[in-house]
């Protein structure tokens, strides 16, 4: 369950291309390539959020005009973004804390939650000055879970921390040698497109399930509505009002339309909470309360544990291998496909399909997967929660140092920012995910060569619960058809190679039985 315009000079900004949909095609899609609601494109007026002309430092360097859009749209998007993914603070110290090493040991969750925020702090606003997007990073779920029931049963924290170090050095690699880019670029058009689909399906499910609205169950079917198919309880109140609200502020044109939904619901349920009766776990990870304090002295004595090698000789060379081959892939792709997805509907992808500063971008993704090894909180990715920022109006690395600002606070204002709860920032990814899904307009269903792996990264994006299963599907359905077809020169030499790494990682059960790892 991230990318050439990167060649350009350090400290030169060039125009960026933005890709614009006929204006049939821009009428239904008006969200696309512009600032969200309260942009000019959106129909919002008002000076605060016309685009300024070229101006300042400021403009200049995150190429605000350049991009059409402004300062307070930017800061109101990052400010977005953070909300709609502070859940990390809490959730992966619950993951890594809940786990024990092969020595029996664990790891605090005081300490989890300040390495988490410092080290989703530091990524999110290298990416904002280095790639200039406004895509957010911290600890990435999934790929902590390896970390947590993969790696650590087998050896030390220190040496499975050691182990992400290595794998966004290698990632680093891959990105400043052009491999990874090279990869981006070799991914048709199409796919690229149908990934950023199946994305806004999958923050829609994640947004669903995280606020509890719809739940996973036993036997037949697998989801469903509320608890049982049925919705209980205030906090199913507090989701549809926040959706509710956020719906009806968009279509309005309303600058903020996200965010306020997410302040008024929060302000509903710490009402809730204190006038009515509701079970503690009714509300998932937060309870919505106002703290009885509002600060928190930070605990930074993670900082740097780490024996990068030692998992081989603790666990076995195949064994350690096997490990950082999942944690590269899983970071690499994941990475990838959310890159390319929240680019596309931030109206960033050139006509060519290539994202601006992609070197850069990859190469900070990297730095800060190594970065979580080094703070003990897991590798650090771009969050598919951007996409709430994007659909505020971010467009530029600025959003980052809002959302880096207010990650940066929380290693102060821990107990504050645990009063959000998982309801009324939830609607945020399901209302997000419904414009991203506008972006199926743009395929070309009458085309099998296209239909067929379009469908697949789309539908195993949600139905997995992971992007790499979707980009991996799609990939190898569109080397697959094809070839099928007598077109495999079409898909060039480089999709098939990554078809085969791809089947491995499918079948990297057999492949472990076949190596003797289980």
């Amino acid at each position: 369950m991230a990318r050439g315009l990167a060649s350009a000079p350090a400290g030169r900004h060039r125009t960026l291309p933005i890709v614009r949909p006929p204006e049939s095609e821009r009428a239904l899609m008006s969200h696309v390539n512009t600032g969200g609601p309260g942009t000019p494109s959106a129909g919002a007026t008002g000076p605060s959020d016309t685009p300024p002309s070229p101006r300042g430092a400021l403009d200049r360097f995150f190429e605000l005009s350049a991009r059409g859009t402004t300062v307070p749209r930017e800061l109101r998007g990052g400010v977005t973004t953070f909300f709609a993914m502070a859940y990390i603070i809490v959730l992966n110290p619950l993951i890594l804390g809940g786990a024990k090493d092969v020595t029996g040991a664990t790891l605090s969750i005081p300490q989890l939650t300040s390495m988490t925020a410092l080290s989703a702090a530091i990524a999110t606003v290298i990416m904002g000055l280095v790639g200039n997007a406004p895509l957010a990073l911290a600890a990435g779920l999934g790929i902590n879970a390896v970390v947590a029931f993969q790696a650590a049963p087998v050896m030390t924290w220190e040496q499975a921390m050691g182990l992400v170090v290595l794998e966004g050095v290698i990632i680093v690699l891959l990105a400043v040698t052009g491999v990874r880019e090279a990869i981006m670029n070799a991914i048709p058009l199409a796919l690229k497109h149908a990934i950023a689909v199946g994305i806004g399906a999958f923050i829609a499910l994640v947004g669903l399930v995280d606020a509890k609205f719809v739940s996973s169950q036993a036997g037949s079917p697998p989801l469903s509505l509320g608890t049982g198919g049925r919705l209980t309880g205030w906090p199913a109140v507090v989701f549809a009002f926040a959706l509710l609200v956020m719906i009806v502020l968009y279509v309005r044109k309303v600058p903020g339309a996200i965010l306020i939904g997410i302040v008024a619901a929060t302000v509903l349920a710490v009402i809730i909470e204190a006038a009515a009766d509701v079970p503690k776990d009714a509300w998932g990870l937060v309870v919505p309360t106002v703290p009885d304090r509002l600060f928190a002295a930070p605990d930074f004595s993670l900082f740097g544990r780490i024996d990068v090698f030692g998992g081989f000789g603790r666990a076995g060379f195949v064994t350690a291998l096997v490990v950082l081959f999942t944690l590269v892939l899983s970071g690499f792709f994941d990475a990838m496909g959310t890159i390319l997805g929240i680019s596309d509907e931030a109206g960033l992808v050139t006509e060519r399909g290539e994202v601006p500063r992609l070197g850069r971008i990859l190469s900070v993704d990297g730095l800060s997967a190594a970065l979580g090894g080094v703070t003990s909180s897991s590798a650090n990715t771009v969050y598919v929660e951007s996409a709430a920022g994007v659909g505020e109006g971010a467009r530029t690395g600025l959003a980052n140092l809002a959302t880096g600002a207010l990650f940066a606070v929380t290693l102060f204002l821990t107990p504050l920012a645990a009063t959000v709860p998982s309801q009324a920032a939830a609607p945020a990814l399901v209302l997000v995910g419904a414009l991203m899904m506008t972006q199926v307009a743009k395929l070309d269903w009458d085309d099998l060569d296209v239909a067929i792996p379009a469908f697949l990264t789309i539908v195993f994006m949600p139905f997995t619960f992971s992007i790499t299963n979707g980009v991996g599907a799609g990939i190898v359905a569109y080397t697959v058809v094809k070839a099928a077809r007598g077109r495999w020169r079409e898909a060039g030499w480089l999709l098939p190679v990554i078809s085969v790494v791809f089947l491995l990682y499918f079948g990297l059960d057999v492949v472990e039985r076949l190596l003797g790892v289980k």
